[in-house]
């Protein structure tokens, strides 16, 4: 019986996978040993070194460093974002981690349909209307949406990050679409579960 062909991760021919180097070696091993599977982002860019290791550290900067956000927050950023981009990819990947970091599956779908009508507090409401306006129409931004963040409670510096965290999921939508990324079939079972009562 004939194996089945793996599909292919984007729609791209990049040639073969870089041999890696031992700490994005050790990167990818660290992946499978916590989520059982290496995401497919990461594969994508496996063909060079210098552009892994950069997404690497740019994406574990912003959504894994220290941040006024929590990792919830940033995860709901990127889905949100993502969702107006319609980035199948990304919806499926970062709506899996709402899930998981909300412990709560219905989260995860009411981000990625319309957070509007989430079970969110009033800041991270202000939080999400920036970071999709930012994507909608960034140019229309202005003093009075950065006061409205403010005055909500986020600082000067949790507004970077949320432009920052924002910013860089429409260049990751833009990648994604464009070269038709497929997301890891595991994402879409992941924190499916009905929460259990007096869990």
């Amino acid at each position: 019986m004939k194996k089945a062909k793996t599909p292919a991760v984007t729609a791209l021919n990049l040639g073969k996978q870089a041999k890696l180097t031992p700490e994005l070696q050790g990167y990818f091993d660290k992946c499978v040993e916590k989520l059982g599977f290496v995401p497919n982002v990461l594969q994508a860019y496996a063909f060079d070194n210098t552009k892994l290791k950069a997404f690497v550290d740019l994406v574990d900067d912003l959504m894994l460093g220290d941040s006024g956000l929590s990792k919830l927050e940033r995860e709901m950023i990127a889905v949100a974002v993502s969702s107006v981009n319609h980035c199948h990819y990304c919806l499926t990947a970062h709506g899996a981690a709402v899930r998981q970091r909300a412990k709560n599956p219905e989260m995860g779908e009411l981000m990625a349909q319309n957070y509007r009508a989430a079970n969110i507090s009033k800041q991270q409401k202000a939080m999400l209307d920036f970071a999709v306006k930012l994507t909608e129409s960034p140019a229309s931004i202005e003093e009075s949406d950065r006061q409205a963040l403010r005055a909500t409670g986020w600082t000067d510096r949790d507004i970077w990050d949320i432009a920052a965290v924002a910013g860089f999921y429409n260049m990751s939508n833009r990648i994604a679409s464009a070269t038709d990324m497929k997301p890891n079939r595991e994402y879409h079972y992941l924190a499916r579960a009905e929460p259990q009562p007096n869990a």
